[in-house]
């Protein structure tokens, strides 16, 4: 019972958000927020354990800020907003109805399908195929931001502890150089644009590159701000930064909603939900301090960032089913658990000896 308190809020919404979806889609809409919640939470589990290594460091009122606020964030911003402000660059319209459209309403009785909301609604269709042709930039963005986070990581000259200890030896090492991770993802950027006709190479080399940048700022507020850059700390800088990658790890996951419905209103319930979930997870870990005693649990949660980001710079490459992309974060993170539980055990044996 007492693990199940930090569920309450998402079990209520998850009630709620279902009930919506049966009277908006009927069993089929009921079914596929259903899925599309249970895919957010197994895919996000990683992301929960990210969160909980930055969060672990902050205070009590800051992290508040991030589970509450971040929430309106995560499920508004990046499950509605941010799909549909993507489709109204593309598509060179407003991404939602202004006061004008409102007025034509009234005057005609007719509503103009000037804006991309009324788009998703009206011409679903339309809509998912115009998202979809973004997807060379979104996957770019977020795998290059991600990749930033895997090396910020693994190339840290402060990191005491290793999992993987051969190979996070020496890119601890390889750290040594200067802007040694943002060389190595110039790298990969140019070597995957390669492989792609000229117009799909420049897309995706504009977007890593801009990805690259967003990184490169959000982490720099941080050290504006006098805080250790080793670590995200508590204060704007780390709550945008923990937005940002919140984001990075729904790229995918807003997009390949439209494989199981068109409904926006159902995208949106079911991801939702998922991160919901994902909130309450963050927050067990914190407050049980699980970090610390799986002392390689946040290792396996950042390998499989870095397989995550590797997944989305692929993508315009090569499709990885998401079942597999889920399947490779989770092995990580259950043999990374088990080998702490172990080395745990090993370390009370010998104190009793």
């Amino acid at each position: 019972m007492k693990t199940l308190k930090y569920f309450h809020h998402a079990i209520w919404v998850s009630c709620a958000g279902l009930a919506i979806a049966a009277v908006l889609g009927g069993s089929a809409g009921l079914w596929a927020a259903f899925n599309l919640a249970l895919l957010e939470t197994s895919l996000s589990f990683d992301n929960a354990v990210v969160n909980a290594s930055i969060l672990r460091h902050w205070d009590k009122r800051w992290q508040q800020r991030f589970l509450v606020w971040g929430m309106i964030v995560a499920v508004f911003g990046m499950r509605v907003l941010f799909p549909l402000v993507i489709v109204a660059i593309i598509a060179h319209a407003p991404p939602l109805p202004g006061p004008f459209s409102v007025y034509e309403w009234i005057s005609s009785g007719q509503w103009p399908a000037s804006d991309v909301l009324t788009m998703a609604i009206v011409a679903p269709q339309r809509y998912a195929t115009t998202l979809q042709s973004a997807h060379i930039e979104v996957m770019a963005f977020g795998g290059t931001f991600l990749l930033q986070v895997f090396w910020h990581f693994f190339l840290n000259q402060n990191k005491e502890s290793h999992w993987l200890r051969p190979l996070e030896r020496a890119m601890q090492q390889l750290g040594r150089l200067e802007m040694a991770g943002v060389v190595l993802t110039l790298l990969i950027l140019l070597a995957l644009a390669s492989a792609l006709p000229l117009p799909e190479a420049w897309r995706l080399l504009v977007a890593g590159v801009w990805g690259l940048i967003a990184y490169t700022v959000v982490n720099g507020i941080s050290a504006l701000m006098g805080q250790d850059s080793s670590v995200v700390r508590a204060g704007w800088g780390g709550f945008i930064y923990l937005e940002l990658l919140d984001a990075s790890f729904s790229f995918d996951g807003v997009l390949g909603a439209f494989a199981l419905t068109r409904n926006i209103f159902l995208i949106a319930i079911g991801l939702g939900i998922g991160a919901m979930f994902v909130r309450s997870f963050t927050l067990m870990l914190v407050d049980k301090g699980t970090l610390s005693e799986l002392r390689y649990l946040e290792h396996g949660a950042f390998w499989a960032i870095g397989a995550l980001a590797v997944v989305m710079l692929i993508a315009p490459i090569a499709e990885v089913p998401d079942a597999a992309t889920g399947g490779i974060a989770a092995v990580l993170i259950i043999l990374a658990a088990l080998h702490s539980w172990h080395a745990n055990r090993k370390d009370r044996r010998e104190g009793r000896g």
